[in-house]
């Protein structure tokens, strides 16, 4: 029930990514940039010296440095430490007792950390619109985008671009600032984004020409 250890695996290219069923694009006006569960203890499944991992740092890290230029408000999920297995409900049966509560492992990596004008959201399930206020935030900014980067991409990455989806918020998940627990997993979730509710898109090309 524990996390898998995570092989290395390449982060994927601009070239292999699936075709899109929409062409929506990032208005900086409309949109806010998530950074889904970057946490010190999911990223510690991976070999943190190799890809996907070294890119996917230095692109959510790009993207928040772009955010901040362009005037997008940015938005983290962190799942608490000690959950209690009332507060896990069914991830208990799937995945344990989740993050300890430890400060280090609840932490955001720091070279993504947050900064004092971004907002931190706790996250109890794979949705990062279940039992937060994450919609409420986007209805009262008047933002009808979510840019959605972290881990792990076959789960709450593509949860919460499908609750998106679900609430007529227009996703854009980021393949190349996402991570999972295989290319086979994170092409998966590329895949059934881009056919079911989101405009898959890399760094490189969310902010292009803005």
């Amino acid at each position: 029930m524990a996390l898998p250890a995570i092989a290395p695996y390449p982060m994927p290219a601009a070239a292999e990514l699936p075709a899109n069923r929409v062409d929506w694009k990032v208005d900086p006006s409309r949109a806010v940039l998530l950074v889904h569960d970057l946490q010190n203890y999911f990223l510690s499944a991976f070999d943190t010296t190799a890809s996907p991992v070294t890119e996917l740092l230095v692109h959510v890290g790009e993207l928040k440095r772009k955010a901040a230029a362009l005037g997008v408000p940015v938005v983290y999920t962190a799942q608490p430490g000690g959950q209690t297995p009332e507060e896990r409900g069914l991830q208990q049966d799937f995945w344990g007792p989740g993050l300890p509560a430890d400060p280090h492992a609840e932490a955001i990596a720091d070279a993504v950390a947050p900064d004092a004008a971004d907002t931190v959201l706790t996250k109890w399930k794979y949705s990062g619109f279940v039992r937060t206020d994450l919609l409420e935030r986007l209805r009262e900014q008047g933002r009808d985008q979510l840019v959605i980067t972290g881990i792990y991409a076959h789960i709450g990455v593509l949860m919460t671009a499908c609750d998106a989806w679900m609430q007529d918020i227009q996703a854009f998940l980021v393949a190349d600032a996402v991570a999972d627990f295989s290319a086979e997993d994170h092409a998966m979730a590329l895949r059934w984004a881009a056919g079911k509710c989101a405009v898959v898109t890399t760094t490189d090309s969310v902010f292009e020409g803005n």
